[in-house]
């Protein structure tokens, strides 16, 4: 590889990395592109040959899994999760959610929520067992 590739590859990492980090953040891909030191539409061009996917869609993927996170470990609303992960709108969210997962955030959360296990259930699991003794 050479120099300039290795240099471009580095570039874009950091950018990618901006996203990572501030995925809940206001971000755009002018905002982006300044943070790999290019234009926003060859940043834009760069981003998806090497990662293969569009800087803006690779954002919304960011925000998608971690809202799945929140849905599944979490009691928050889905308005409050929408509003956490950086998205403005809830319907905005609701529809990327489905148009990534396949399901709205609701029935996602049904699927793959958080399991409320009685603690006295918790504790009986969670004690030392004293077979081991003998």
């Amino acid at each position: 590889m050479g120099r300039e590739v290795e240099e471009l590859h580095r570039r874009l990492l950091r950018a990618r990395d901006a996203i990572d980090r501030g995925y809940a953040g206001a971000l755009d891909v002018p905002a982006v592109a300044a943070v790999a030191h290019m234009s926003a539409a060859h940043f834009s061009r760069c981003f998806r040959d090497v990662f293969g996917e569009t800087p803006h869609r690779y954002l919304q993927r960011r925000r998608i899994e971690r809202s799945m996170f929140l849905l599944r470990e979490t009691g928050r609303s889905v308005t409050e999760i929408c509003a956490e992960v950086g998205f403005g709108s809830l319907g905005t969210f609701s529809r990327t959610f489905r148009a990534v997962v396949g399901e709205s955030p609701s029935a996602y959360r049904r699927g793959h929520g958080p399991v409320v296990v009685p603690q006295c259930v918790q504790m009986a699991n969670t004690r030392p067992r004293s077979s081991s003794f003998g």
